[in-house]
C-alpha cells in the first residue's frame, strides 16, 4: 500500500497528484495570481457590524470584505467558571473602523466573502500553534491513549512557565524525537512573535502571515509512512524543497527526487487524461456501469448506473456488484474533483437490506482515506444516500472552468429552428413598429443555413406578409442563441 506525489511547478501554476495503487486519488492546484487564502493572517479593519445577524464584515484587502461571525471570535467566548454559555454581543466588541487580528478559514467561493476568525492557528509539521488557548489536544487519528498521554506530557514539558498559548499534535508527531518536537515549538512561537510585531506597526488590511505554498504543504501534511517518493519536476524548485525540508523534516530528504525524463511528468503517469475526465459528467466504473456527476450551486448528486455489466446468477447480484464497485469509484471522485458541501448518492435501489448495509460499509471504508472531515447518512426513504464533506477550497471544475458563454451555465442550447422561430416572432413585433427599407437578419452561420433551407418558406411567406424584403448576414463572432434584427 505505497503512495507516490507528483509535484509539476510552471511558473505560473504549482500541480500536485497523489498516486495510490497505480491511479490518482487527489489533485491540487494553486495559480500564482490566485493562491488560496485559508490559513493567512490579516490586520482587518471592521467596516460593517451587523448585530441582527451576529456578525460583521471585515476589510482585509480583497475585492469583497470578508465575513466574521460570532461564533469565531475568541473574544467572544463566556469564560469558564461564568455559569453561563452566551457569548458576549458582537456590537460590544467590534466598532466600525476597528482594527482586528484575523486569519481565513473559508476561501471565497463564488459570490461569498473569504470566511474569518479571530482564533489564531499556526500549522507545523508536527504541531499546530494556538497562541490564545492554553490547551493541548491531541489528533484523533493517534487512537493508543498511553501514547495520547505520553505525547501530551512531552508537549508540555516543552513548555516554559511564563509561556502562553496551546498545542494540537498532528499525527506526524506520534514517532517525532524530543527534539523533532522542540524545533517546531521554537519555529511556531517564532512565527507568532513576527506576527503581533507586524500587528503593532502596519497600517490595517496588511498581510501578517501567508501559509506555506502548495509544494511545501505537500511536505508538510500530506508526506507518512506510505509515501515512497516525491518526484518534482523543477530542478530550482527541487533545491528550495530540498533546503525546505533540511530545515524542518529531515526524514523527508531521502524520498524527494528530482524528475529529468524527457516525456513531461504528469503525462508519464497518465495525470493530464485524468484531469479531463474528471472534468466530464460521466465516469466509467471497469464492470461497464457508470456514475453521473452534476454538480449544482447547492448541491452535488452522483447518479449510480448498471450500463452494460451483467454478472451473477440474477439481476439482484448485478446490482449489489455494481454498487460496490461505485462506492469506491465515489470516494476517489470526491477527492479527484475536491467537491465539498452535500452530496447526494442515487445508487441503484437494492431490495436486500443485508446488500444495503454492505454497501454502506464499502463506501464508508474507502471514504477512510479522505484527509477532509465528513460524514455519511443511511439509506433515506427513497434510497438516497447524503454525504456531507467540509468545503474549504473550490472545487477542480471551480478552478479549471467557467460558465459557458453560449448556455450560460444550463448545459444545453436552443436549437436552430427554435431560434430561427424567435426570429420570425421578433421580426413581425419590429414590422408592427417600424417602417424600415429592409429587415437585415444578423445570426450565427447554423441559422442562417437554417432559414436558406429547411425554414426559407416560413421566411418567404413573412417577407410577403409584411410586405418588405428580408437579407441574412452571417455573424462569425455569434453563438448559437445570438442573433440581432438590424433595420435598413
Amino acid at each position: 500500500m505505497s503512495e507516490n506525489l507528483l509535484i509539476n511547478i510552471t511558473p505560473q501554476e504549482t500541480r500536485v497528484a497523489l498516486i495510490f495503487q497505480g491511479a490518482v486519488q487527489e489533485l491540487h492546484i494553486e495559480r500564482t495570481l490566485s493562491r488560496g487564502l485559508v490559513g493567512n493572517i490579516y490586520l482587518g479593519k471592521v467596516v460593517r457590524v451587523l448585530p441582527g445577524m451576529q456578525s460583521a464584515f471585515i476589510d482585509i484587502g480583497l475585492e469583497r470584505a470578508a465575513f466574521l461571525h460570532i461564533a469565531d471570535i475568541w473574544d467572544a467566548r463566556a469564560p469558564e467558571g461564568s455559569g453561563t454559555t452566551a457569548p458576549t454581543p458582537i456590537e460590544k466588541l467590534l466598532y466600525d473602523g476597528q482594527a482586528v487580528t484575523v486569519q481565513v478559514i473559508k476561501d471565497p467561493i463564488g459570490t461569498k466573502g473569504a470566511r474569518l476568525s479571530t482564533q489564531i492557528s499556526i500549522a507545523g509539521r508536527m504541531l499546530v500553534y494556538l497562541p490564545q488557548d492554553s490547551h493541548i489536544g491531541i489528533s484523533q487519528k493517534i487512537e493508543n491513549e498511553q501514547e495520547r498521554e505520553a505525547l501530551r506530557n512531552k508537549v508540555q514539558s516543552l513548555q516554559q512557565p511564563d509561556e502562553k498559548g496551546g498545542f494540537i499534535v498532528r499525527t506526524m508527531a506520534e514517532d517525532a524525537s524530543d527534539e523533532d518536537l522542540k524545533a517546531d515549538v521554537d519555529y511556531l512561537r517564532r512565527t507568532w512573535s513576527t506576527i503581533t510585531q507586524l500587528a503593532k506597526t502596519q497600517p490595517p488590511t496588511t498581510l501578517l502571515y501567508q501559509d506555506l505554498n502548495l509544494a511545501q504543504r505537500v511536505l508538510r501534511d500530506f508526506v507518512n509512512e506510505e509515501t515512497d517518493s516525491i518526484q518534482v519536476d523543477s530542478r530550482e524548485n527541487f533545491l528550495m524543497l530540498q533546503e525546505f525540508a533540511t530545515r524542518y523534516m529531515p526524514s523527508v530528504i531521502p524520498k524527494l527526487q528530482h524528475y529529468t525524463g524527457e516525456r513531461p511528468l504528469f503525462d508519464l503517469y497518465g495525470v493530464e487524461e485524468e484531469i479531463e475526465r474528471a472534468l466530464g459528467r460521466r465516469v466509467d466504473l471497469k464492470s461497464g456501469g457508470y456514475l453521473i456527476i452534476d454538480q449544482t450551486e447547492a448541491m452535488t448528486t452522483i447518479d449510480v448506473n448498471t450500463g452494460s455489466f451483467v454478472a451473477g446468477r440474477n439481476f439482484d447480484d448485478t446490482v449489489f456488484k455494481t454498487n460496490l464497485e461505485a462506492a469506491h469509484a465515489i470516494a476517489r471522485q470526491l477527492r479527484l474533483r475536491n467537491l465539498g458541501g452535500i452530496i447526494i448518492l442515487d445508487l441503484i435501489d437494492m431490495e436486500n437490506e443485508e446488500h444495503q448495509t454492505a454497501v454502506l460499509a464499502e463506501l464508508n471504508k474507502a471514504l477512510s482515506r479522505d484527509r477532509t472531515k465528513l460524514s455519511v447518512s443511511g439509506f433515506s426513504a427513497l434510497g438516497l444516500v447524503e454525504v456531507t464533506r467540509k468545503r474549504t477550497r473550490e472545487s477542480l471544475a471551480h478552478i479549471l472552468c467557467e460558465t459557458c458563454p453560449a448556455c450560460s451555465g444550463k448545459g444545453q442550447v436552443k436549437t436552430a429552428r427554435t431560434i430561427c422561430y424567435e426570429i420570425l416572432r421578433e421580426l413581425l413585433r419590429e414590422a408592427k413598429q417600424f417602417n424600415p427599407r429592409e429587415f437585415r437578419i444578423m445570426a450565427s452561420q447554423i441559422v442562417v443555413d437554417m432559414f436558406l433551407e429547411e425554414e426559407s418558406q416560413h421566411l418567404t411567406m413573412l417577407g410577403d406578409f409584411i410586405g418588405k424584403p428580408i437579407s441574412l448576414q452571417v455573424e462569425n463572432m455569434f453563438h448559437q442563441e445570438q442573433y440581432d434584427i438590424i433595420l435598413m
